[in-house]
């Protein structure tokens, strides 16, 4: 992910995650964090998904995903997922960690999909609305993709 994306990221984020919605200013300090890694799904030239990663120690946390309504349903989520999943695993991290609104079940059940196992519940996580986040992990060595040699 680059600045010159920030503004369709933003107005994505919006659309996908309402007044939960991360501002513009939170994505520049991820961007600007050492143990961050972020990237953008591409299609034709235009921004469709994007993803975050942090790595502390043998954590990886899921930091954001999302996918332009347009384009969902289409493996972008999965390909996201599957390159974070990567990226952890190429920074050494045991176990990876997200959280997902608990009514949003097509998202948990692509994690699922992926090896990820729910650890529990976080109510009135999301705010303002105070909707709960289910919080899911698994292992990075058994989740990441395999590089084909």
């Amino acid at each position: 992910m680059r600045w010159w994306h920030l503004p369709a990221i933003d107005r994505m984020e919006r659309e996908l995650f309402g007044e939960e919605a991360w501002s513009a200013e939170m994505f520049w300090s991820e961007l600007a964090g050492p143990d961050s890694y972020y990237l953008v799904a591409l299609a034709g030239g235009q921004p469709v998904g994007y993803g975050g990663l942090a790595v502390t120690g043998p954590d990886a946390y899921i930091q954001t995903v999302g996918v332009d309504s347009s384009a969902q349903g289409s493996g972008i989520g999965r390909r996201l997922m599957n390159a974070l999943l990567g990226e952890a695993a190429a920074r050494g991290a045991e176990t990876c960690w997200l959280e997902v609104r608990a009514d949003n079940e097509a998202a948990q059940q692509l994690y699922l999909s992926l090896g990820f196992t729910n650890r529990g519940l976080r109510r009135g996580y999301y705010q303002p609305s105070g909707k709960d986040a289910v919080v899911m992990a698994g292992a990075v060595r058994s989740m990441a993709p395999r590089s084909s040699s």
